[in-house]
């Protein structure tokens, strides 16, 4: 919860949002950052350790920018979000 409200204050590119938190899940942070005029804006990547189809579709039920799943490389993450990032500045240029 802390770090929603640091979001008002601090806008970033970008959040990687883990899907299954121990306290608030991905999915319910989702929809406040979507429900919030300062945060709605931001694209959001979700980072989640199941790759199942029933766990796959819920998540892109929720309409996040895309997600990642935990099991690849620190450089291949690295790499999906600079594609991302490039991808989004072309796509608002």
């Amino acid at each position: 919860m802390e770090g929603i409200s640091l979001l008002a204050k601090e806008k970033p590119d970008l959040i990687l949002l883990d899907y299954e938190m121990p306290v608030v899940n991905g999915d319910t942070v989702l929809q406040m950052l979507n429900g919030s005029t300062e945060t709605k804006d931001i694209p959001v990547i979700f980072l989640t350790g199941k790759d199942d189809k029933a766990t796959v579709m819920k998540l892109l039920q929720l309409k996040p920018s895309g997600y990642l799943l935990k099991t690849l490389s620190p450089m291949e993450i690295h790499l999906a979000v600079d594609d991302f990032m490039a991808k989004n500045i072309i796509d608002n240029a």
